[in-house]
């Protein structure tokens, strides 16, 4: 009887060992995918708001009401981070003019961005279009790509625009 109730224990215990052997297969990968991913969130949301006061700022001091179109830069994300200052802002150019100052010392995402003036209707992609009634005046969007998994391939694509502040996220990679 006592050696019916220790195997009925060990086996027990074995249950649960695979138990959560199998949980912890589900749940780790998930986990890790979730937190690689939200790394760049922080980044996308501070070079948003930075982008688009820097916009606002041009715009009223040196744009005569127009926003300043700003190429996509750097060229291609970057897992591993960049320099946005020395590769992008330097001396001259777009990036130079709105005086954009990065939040981050490394940036691993490219920026774009698109403008227009009063009378013209952004190709933004969806879901960051604005509808036709709701733009006045000139406007810009901004696209950040950021290649989350470190693999190529699919990158996941953001959008924030003067028409709405709010952050879309258009994919989120593969």
């Amino acid at each position: 009887m006592r050696n019916a109730q220790r195997g009925f224990s060990l086996l027990e215990l074995m249950i649960i060992v695979a138990i959560i052997g199998i949980l912890a297969a589900i749940v780790i990968p998930n986990w890790a995918s979730t937190s690689r991913n939200k790394k760049y969130d922080p980044e996308i949301t501070a070079m948003f708001a930075e982008i688009g006061v820097r916009e606002e700022q041009y715009k009223s001091e040196l744009g005569n009401g127009a926003y300043l179109p700003a190429a996509t830069c750097p060229a291609s994300p970057t897992p591993a981070g960049i320099d946005f200052n020395a590769l992008c802002v330097g001396v001259s150019g777009a990036w130079y003019d709105l005086r954009v100052n990065p939040t981050d010392s490394s940036i691993r995402c490219t920026y774009a961005v698109t403008t227009g003036l009063n009378g013209t209707l952004p190709a933004a992609p969806a879901p960051c279009t604005a509808a036709a009634a709701t733009l006045t005046g000139s406007w810009y969007y901004i696209i950040a790509t950021c290649d989350m998994d470190g693999a190529g391939g699919t990158n996941a694509t953001f959008c924030t625009s003067s028409w709405s502040n709010q952050q879309t996220n258009l994919n989120y990679g593969s």
